[in-house]
């Protein structure tokens, strides 16, 4: 199970995990687990018994990995399932397979199951607001213990013990910090220049430009998801506009640099 706030990362871990172990990226089997809320829908992941609506699909879950057996399995915010979701849970958790509506065994033994959840993330937001405190590494290391205590509890008050007790790793993941949001926004901007590649135009991003970027996007309630916006707004946008304008052609280069506070796109 992966835990901690939101943004941090969690569902891409489980992507890159799934490229890193299989190869591929795709080898990931995402099921969102707010899709299956009602006790009707359990049915789902498994098939619809003989008679009723969708019997001829197989299910969402036992489908998928009989097609492909070598994946990652990323259950998304777990919490939201119904309860009987984690009795099919608590058999593939045991016994690596499960039977399908149609009597067919489906091996689990060569997946990955990921579990994400913010279980216990408004305990997080309340530590942030206690105190002034220095933050140096024994107060870092301090606040990430009680964190992480403080999702253990509420991780036990929202799961049956029975269910817990078949996980293999819980982890607990940490609030994003300034230099790591430099990181991500590196990645994120590698991206964008990989799209814009493929239009025949190079992207260069200045250290000071990158700066900004992370300094917008950055709010540690959030994680890294306001930075995808910050990009947006400040470098996608306005390249847009650049380009159906006519300023920026096939083969141009375009600098983004910042000045007094603005993203600045120039022409090389």
């Amino acid at each position: 199970i992966f835990l901690g706030p939101t943004g941090v990362g969690k569902t891409e871990l489980s992507r890159a995990l799934a490229e890193a172990l299989f190869g591929d990226e795709d080898a990931t089997i995402r099921i969102d687990m707010s899709e299956y809320m009602e006790k009707h829908s359990v049915s789902r992941l498994v098939g619809s018994p003989p008679g009723y609506v969708g019997y001829e699909e197989g299910g969402q879950l036992t489908e998928k990995v009989r097609r492909k057996p070598y994946s990652v399995i990323l259950l998304d915010e777990i919490e939201k399932a119904h309860p009987d979701v984690f009795n099919i849970l608590l058999q593939i958790l045991e016994d690596g397979r499960l039977t399908d509506s149609k009597g067919r065994t489906v091996d689990f033994k060569n997946t990955v199951v990921i579990m994400t959840s913010n279980v216990g993330a408004h305990t997080i937001r309340k530590q942030k607001r206690l105190g002034f405190t220095d933050a140096g590494e024994d107060v870092k290391k301090d606040e990430y213990q009680k964190m992480k205590e403080g999702i253990m509890e509420e991780l036990k008050k929202t799961f049956r013990p029975e269910f817990l007790n078949r996980v293999d790793e819980t982890i607990v993941f940490h609030q994003l910090e300034e230099d790591h949001i430099i990181k991500i926004v590196d990645l994120m901007l590698a991206e964008l220049s990989k799209r814009v590649e493929d239009l025949q135009i190079s992207l260069e991003v200045t250290d000071q430009a990158k700066q900004l970027i992370a300094k917008e996007g950055f709010d540690p309630m959030y994680g890294a998801r306001p930075l995808r916006r910050a990009i947006q707004n400040m470098i996608e946008d306005r390249l847009s506009e650049e380009m159906l304008s006519g300023k920026v052609k096939e083969g141009d280069t375009v600098m983004v640099d910042a000045k007094d506070g603005e993203i600045v796109l120039t022409r090389k």
